[in-house]
């Protein structure tokens, strides 16, 4: 028996006449023409054949466009999520943020030993918070953003612009461009704007 590449050999006399599709081309020409046999149905039949491999092969495209669009958004996904694991990790850290800023807020003013620690162990948390893509959203003087501030209490003052942070309770952070949790602030009402 001789080796073959996997496709069967099939002389003429074996081609199923009835069965197979005409050449993809757009010629005229029918199977039963191809093998020498005249029918009187050549004409509707081909057309229904043709119409078929149409239909098919607007399948087969639509299809693959599918396909390809479903790859497409899971790479997009995985990327998305590989950006934002480490959201709820930094979340849990940033209490150990506030609790910082809230011991060096309130330590004697005197340069200690041990103040100089904090502010060193302080520094490195935000540099490595920092290299992950944390970043404090600015408050203090800025125009409210109900994007990235939640408004606590609303001051009546006439020495601010109208709608203006003018104290920061609570910094508010951002991984990248995806908001963590919004600074908690009191926002100016001026009578006169």
């Amino acid at each position: 028996m001789a080796r073959s590449n996997g496709k069967s050999e099939m002389g003429p006399q074996e081609v199923d006449v009835e069965r197979e599709l005409p050449a993809a081309d757009g010629s005229e020409d029918s199977p039963s023409a191809a093998a020498g046999v005249a029918s009187p149905g050549d004409g509707s039949e081909l057309q229904k054949l043709k119409a078929e491999r149409d239909n098919l092969l607007d399948r087969l495209a639509r299809m693959q466009a599918d396909f390809e669009n479903a790859r497409k958004r899971a790479a997009r996904d995985q990327q998305e999520f590989r950006e934002y694991a480490l959201a709820d990790g930094i979340k849990a850290l940033l209490p150990v943020l506030d609790s910082f800023e809230r011991a060096l807020q309130s330590g004697s003013g005197g340069k200690s030993e041990l103040r100089s620690g904090v502010e060193l162990i302080y520094k490195q948390l935000q540099d490595a918070l920092g290299k992950l893509g944390l970043h404090t959203i600015p408050a203090k003087g800025e125009p409210f953003d109900p994007r990235w501030h939640e408004a606590i209490e609303m001051v009546d003052t006439t020495e601010a612009e109208d709608h203006q942070v003018i104290d920061e309770l609570q910094h508010g952070y951002k991984l990248k461009d995806r908001l963590l949790r919004p600074a908690m602030v009191r926002v100016a009402r001026n009578p006169r704007h």
